[in-house]
């Protein structure tokens, strides 16, 4: 339901990940009324997720890294709440961000599925704590069942406590594949092996800020010794191209790439598995931000992420940002970030330590994704035949016959010819390919009234109640 003048708050944080619930906590400490509204059921975002308290798991914290940070902000929360500083709208989907004078108010549908009503929360400022999804490439056979998201089965275990199958290849680019690979193994699956179709060589182009962040050096060794203890072979330049099975994952092929990500002739192997985790990196969710108007820049790995100054403010007069939707880089850095943007929301001046922190933090997020960015090649392990689109089971074909033989020359041309992008998606799992294959870097986001599915009975509702 809408909220009267009288329900209005100081700060809207929307998302409950790492830089959301630092922010909260962070600025309701320092005396401001506080919404924090989150899709999920309860906070930790993506990165966070726990499983059900009906499954039982004694130990949750195994499944994670810095989890005593963030339960230090969930107890936070909790007092907050109790205060009556933080109001906490769990099981709320965003779809749009409006401006009415002096405050604004975050939209939303209710309930698991976002189905079960609607209710509008505003406040005088808003802060976008949206966080990212992953960056997928089609390549022959990705529409196998039994192929997941390297972060998708990592959020089947954590959550589910499940894993995809009992034999996985885990393959990308990224630094999510590590800790993936090393969760499955420590979970009983058996990983043949890691495929990363970059490298690290590129790490050491930056020894200074390599250098300013020995504690992620320290967990890329751990996540190594992880791999070495259950025996996970680890493949650089290598990328999965194909995989096998019809109603299910048979086998994947293994090639060598050169640098740009082509597949090296006659390097082919076949690797025997149940399942196939991948995925790409991730990339900024950006919608509500783009459809208000907020800068954007492109980054090093060729995603798009929001501008922001010092302070963590976006372009927009009003509308803040902090952890992914600024720049992929991980939930230590969302949580510095969360509490920089609260500093300057309450009118107090940013710990000079904590900018800092900030700012190391965020070079090294720069490092890394330069350094497992996708380079061009990767088309070539495109078949004619091979769905780019799944929602629509637009092929590669049909993308460069509108590319070559009908004349388009961008993404929105090749979605009108052929209805690439135009599914449930809405083209968040397609829209890199299609941009490439059209032969242009992609837009942000497009800027559509609706960041989320929406029940037509809502929308209704809400015009009848605007006449």
């Amino acid at each position: 339901m809408p909220t009267s003048p009288s329900d209005r708050h100081d700060l809207v944080v929307i998302g409950a990940g790492p830089a959301g619930l630092a922010a909260a906590v962070t600025a309701a400490g320092f005396g401001l009324r506080v919404a924090l509204v989150d899709a999920a059921a309860r906070p930790g975002g993506q990165f966070y997720r726990q499983p059900a308290p009906g499954l039982g798991a004694a130990r949750p914290e195994a499944l994670h890294h810095s989890w005593r940070a963030f339960t230090r902000r969930t107890a936070r929360l909790d007092e907050e709440r109790a205060a009556g500083r933080v109001q906490y709208f769990a099981a709320h989907h965003v779809w749009a961000v409006t401006r009415e004078q002096e405050h604004w108010t975050a939209h939303a549908v209710t309930g698991p599925d976002g189905a079960q009503g609607r209710a509008e929360v505003s406040g005088r400022q808003v802060l976008l704590a949206t966080g990212a999804h992953e960056r997928h490439l089609p390549f022959p056979g990705w529409t196998v069942p039994g192929v997941v998201g390297a972060g998708g089965a990592q959020a089947m275990l954590k959550a589910g406590l499940v894993l995809p199958a009992r034999r996985i290849v885990v393959a990308g680019s990224g630094p999510l594949l590590l800790a993936v690979a090393g969760s499955l193994a420590a979970a009983g699956a058996t990983v043949p092996v890691v495929a990363e179709a970059g490298g690290y060589a590129g790490y050491a182009r930056a020894p200074r800020t390599l250098a300013a962040n020995p504690g992620k050096l320290a967990e890329a060794a751990v996540h190594g010794a992880a791999l070495l203890r259950h025996g996970v072979r680890l493949r650089t330049r290598s990328a999965v191209t194909a995989v096998h099975g019809t109603d299910r994952v048979e086998a994947v092929t293994l090639a060598r790439l050169d640098r740009d990500w082509r597949p090296v002739p006659g390097t082919g192997r076949r690797v025997p598995c149940e399942a196939l985790a991948v995925g790409y990196g991730l990339v900024p969710q950006l919608e509500l931000a783009t459809t208000l108007g907020c800068a954007v820049r492109r980054g090093p790995d060729g995603t798009w992420a929001l501008r922001l100054d010092g302070r963590q403010r976006t372009s927009v007069d009003g509308v803040w940002a902090a952890g992914e939707a600024g720049g992929v880089g991980g939930a230590e850095l969302a949580f510095v970030e969360g509490e920089v943007a609260a500093h300057a929301l309450a009118g107090r001046a940013v710990p000079d330590a904590l900018r800092r922190r900030r700012d190391r933090l965020r070079r090294f997020a720069r490092t890394l994704a330069a350094a497992h960015a996708p380079r061009p090649g990767w088309t070539g392990w495109l078949r004619e035949d091979t769905e780019v689109c799944r929602c629509e089971e637009v092929t590669a074909g049909r993308i460069r016959e509108a590319v070559a033989g009908l004349g388009a020359r961008d993404t929105r041309t090749v979605k009108l010819l052929t209805r690439a992008g135009m599914g449930w998606c809405q083209g968040r799992m397609c829209g890199p390919a299609v941009a490439r294959l059209a032969g242009e870097a992609g837009p942000p986001a497009d800027r559509r009234p609706l960041a989320c599915p929406v029940v037509l009975g809502e929308l209704a509702e809400l015009t009848e109640e605007q006449g």
